[in-house]
């Protein structure tokens, strides 16, 4: 220890500098762990935080959030007649882009029944839920609003009552959440330019069949409008009901695919996350692979350096436990060093990055693990390269 001290002394600004390149590329290990366990905490979060216990959507579909799914509007009310279910509310759930503040930013819209429906706002942190029938909105704070400041959105204009902190769709959007007529307004209104040539050219049909004048008129409205519909029913069930036979009838007699909450996770997970998750997991396991290389790369150059000092110390009788402490030393201290290093990079790193990152002490361990193994694993080349030089290379042999 004391001799790999020493050495380390006597070339601490190169061994200084290359702790700081090797903690910046496992600072890049780290922050994938975040985003790989963000990317999936993301993916997930409206779904574990919208207290509900079966996701009803439209026949044959895996919606809400893997694919679209439409309903009728008074869809809701069928469901809440089922047997076992306690209370069946609308939720409207689609993206959207509007400018806010000068920037362009995509967000979630969810729409719901604001007088004791579900699918409320989670993680509110300032400011209250909606109130009103029309006219507020609770927004995530990665957005940029402001409590109380105004929205404009279509025609109309709402005002910010809450903040939500986190609050976020599969893709890290963050959430906008409105009443349920208020979302499909949003959702469903046109540009009055378009209205416009939309209403001229369905006369236009209408006067090639022969329909004119007030028929004309009255017929109009069913080819131009744009009936609402919702995406998804939330269902609470009774205090007993079995899950499994309430989404069966609903099944059999409603029509419509049923899922739980473990039901729909399992659908986000293996359906729009497994891809990206796969992706991100590779790129993981590559920079863990190439950090250790570049570690034993490094400790093998840096035993290269000061071969003529080893085979000094074999020239005046040092055993090989000295040489072989002298370099595993140094690897550990420089593994050790550069993920402590590395550590600190990534709590300031996390603040501010555009994404979620998620992190748990268990991997964060198991990382550091994988490092220190592949720390003792790297010194191996670099301890066979010392243990074969022959000690009259001291002397220039």
């Amino acid at each position: 220890m004391d001799l790999a001290l020493k050495d380390i002394r006597r070339h601490l600004g190169k061994f200084v500098a290359t702790i700081v390149g090797v903690a910046m590329l496992l600072a890049i290990v780290l922050v994938m762990n975040g985003i790989y366990r963000g990317n999936i905490a993301d993916g997930v979060w409206l779904i574990e935080n919208t207290a509900t216990d079966l996701w009803v959507v439209e026949r044959g579909r895996g919606g809400p959030f893997n694919e679209p799914s439409r309903m009728p509007l008074d869809s809701y009310r069928s469901v809440a007649a089922t047997p076992g279910v306690a209370r069946a509310s609308p939720l409207v759930l689609y993206t959207a882009q509007r400018e806010f503040g000068g920037v362009s930013q995509q967000f979630t819209v969810v729409g719901y029944d604001v007088f004791g429906g579900l699918g409320g706002p989670g993680r509110l942190v300032d400011g209250r839920p909606i109130e009103a029938a029309h006219w507020e909105m609770v927004a995530d704070r990665k957005l940029g609003l402001a409590l109380g400041e105004t929205v404009v959105l279509g025609d109309d204009r709402y005002i910010v009552v809450g903040i939500t902190g986190g609050a976020v769709d599969a893709s890290g959007n963050p959430l906008v959440y409105l009443s349920l007529p208020d979302a499909q307004k949003v959702q469903f209104e046109q540009d009055k330019r378009a209205l416009e040539v939309a209403r001229a050219a369905a006369l236009r049909r209408l006067e090639a069949q022969g329909v004119r004048g007030e028929v004309a008129e009255r017929l109009l409205p069913l080819l131009t409008g744009s009936a609402s519909t919702i995406n998804a029913v939330l269902v609470r069930l009774a205090p007993g009901a079995d899950a499994g036979q309430v989404a069966q009838h609903i099944r059999d007699w409603l029509y419509f695919n049923v899922y739980t909450t473990d039901e729909e996770r399992t659908l986000m997970l293996e359906g729009r996350l497994r891809r990206i998750s796969g992706v991100l997991g590779l790129f993981r396991s590559l920079l863990v692979v190439v950090s250790i290389v570049i570690i034993a790369l490094i400790v093998y150059v840096l035993t290269i350096e000061k071969i003529k000092s080893i085979a000094t110390l074999k020239l005046i009788g040092a055993p090989n436990l000295v040489i072989v402490r002298l370099i595993m030393t140094q690897s550990l201290l420089l593994t050790v060093g550069s993920f402590a290093l590395a550590y600190a990079l990534r709590a300031l790193i996390a603040p501010n990055f555009p994404r979620t990152l998620a992190f748990t002490a268990q991997e964060t361990a198991i990382t550091f693990a994988v490092m220190l193994v592949g720390g003792v694993l790297a010194s191996l080349m670099a301890i066979w390269h010392a243990l074969r030089t022959p000690p009259q290379l001291a002397l220039g042999g």
